[in-house]
């Protein structure tokens, strides 16, 4: 097991490196970015002044504008390394604060969908495995693929609409507007799980659908296979037989699927966000693609791919623990 551990993570190393020249790819890639902007706002302003001059040159100096591209990759990537994403222009902070304060609130809110997806996926999924082809089977199946051909932005928009008009109060955001800019207090903390419901069922509702489908064909095909009927055939029947053997292969899916699940916390739903006015670091990547503030959106970018890394590695581990039939070689 350490052995294999050791060895995945040997891999992953060229892997991140090969993420960190894409992320500072994208960094490059606009021919005219904040960058540019921001010095033309400052010449246009106050005029080719000694101070802009000076200003000028320090922005040359501290992104190394001036040396090949090579020189100014290492020079990134040091920083990078010791926590400093560069500067937002767009926000004129540096990008690691702005990550790090919209983290928090997005794990909130993808942790919460993600706790939703699964206490509402597994029994349903069950249900309908041991109870196929049944009404209660068929209405949670209609449900599902409606659910699926539901588009998460849309659901948002008609609930919104609906708490609008039958109540007459509006969920846009995560706080209310008098605690959207005051320190963290317990109504604070209130008011915010008073709007976290509305997200955590549009987000979680796409997921839900899916999950229930997986895992519903899967255990339905584990119940029909040989060891199945044999077991039952020994006398082992009910909970005892579903959680010795078909619930534990039948649960890959969602161990497999955990190299998609921490991108996701760190991004959120992205386009539902912006519906929404919900403080998640996906809006913020939109917002910074939109404004070419390459910086933000190449850290961005580069967490969100070495989260899917570090999920990925996490998901074939707990596969293989999980599953016999799995091995380590």
């Amino acid at each position: 097991m350490l052995k294999y551990i050791a060895r995945r993570l040997l891999i992953m190393i060229p892997i991140f490196f090969i993420i960190s020249l894409v992320s500072f790819t994208i960094i490059l890639l606009p021919p005219g970015d904040a960058i540019d902007r921001y010095m033309d706002n400052l010449i246009f302003e106050h005029g080719l002044t000694e101070e802009v001059k000076a200003q000028i040159s320090a922005l040359k100096e501290l992104y190394a504008m001036d040396e090949p591209v090579w020189v100014q990759y290492f020079k990134w990537m040091g920083k990078v390394l010791k926590g400093d994403f560069g500067y937002s222009f767009q926000w004129e902070r540096p990008v690691a604060e702005i990550i790090w304060e919209r983290l928090a609130l997005t794990l909130i809110i993808t942790i919460s969908s993600l706790l939703f997806s699964w206490v509402i996926a597994f029994p349903v999924g069950i249900y309908s495995a041991i109870k196929h082809n049944s009404m209660g089977d068929y209405f949670f199946t209609l449900l599902g693929f409606i659910g699926l051909s539901i588009p998460n932005f849309m659901l948002a928009l008609l609930i919104m609409y609906g708490v609008f008009v039958w109540f007459g109060e509006s969920l846009v955001g995560l706080f209310s507007s008098e605690y959207i800019n005051v320190p963290w207090s317990w109504a604070k903390f209130v008011d915010m799980l008073k709007h976290l419901w509305l997200p955590m069922v549009i987000v979680g509702t796409a997921g839900t659908a899916g999950l229930i489908r997986v895992l519903r064909n899967n255990l339905l095909d584990e119940l029909q296979k040989p060891y199945v009927i044999t077991a039952r055939a020994k006398g082992l029947t009910g909970i005892k037989l579903l959680l010795k053997y078909p619930l534990r292969v039948a649960i890959n899916p969602f161990l497999s699927t955990v190299g998609w699940i921490l991108p996701q916390l760190i991004s959120g739903a992205t386009i539902t966000s912006v519906v929404l006015n919900l403080p998640t670091s996906g809006a913020v990547l939109l917002n910074a693609l939109l404004f070419q503030d390459m910086y933000l959106a190449g850290a961005i970018i580069m967490l969100l791919a070495t989260m899917t890394l570090i999920g990925t590695l996490l998901s074939d581990i707990l596969l293989a623990a999980i599953d016999p039939r799995i091995k380590y070689e």
